[in-house]
């Protein structure tokens, strides 16, 4: 299903994982093992974050996505189930025929 993944990483943490160059070593880890189908990074109040958007196939995934962040950077971390356009115009399909 696909998944958007947002991992806040507080600026106090951030700064060690830039300082110590482990920042990029775990986010390259990540995007290699997961491959996700986009990846940002922004700031959002005042945090490093990076939205990820990536398929998973069983909720028992979601730990193996989360720990690395939350161990490694103490990220706070949310998942939101997400659509495409394509999605989005083939659930509104569905509902409309349900009614």
């Amino acid at each position: 299903m696909r998944t958007l993944l947002k991992v806040r990483v507080p600026v106090a943490a951030g700064n060690r994982a830039i300082k110590d160059g482990t920042l990029p070593q775990i986010i390259g880890k990540f995007v290699e093992v997961f491959r996700p189908e986009a990846s940002y990074f922004i700031s959002e109040n005042g945090d490093r974050t990076a939205l990820f958007v990536l398929d998973v196939k069983d909720a028992s995934d979601l730990p193996s996505l989360a720990e690395p962040f939350f161990l490694q950077l103490d990220a706070s971390i949310t998942t939101s189930i997400c659509m495409n356009l394509e999605d989005m115009k083939a659930g509104v399909e569905k509902a409309a025929k349900a009614r």
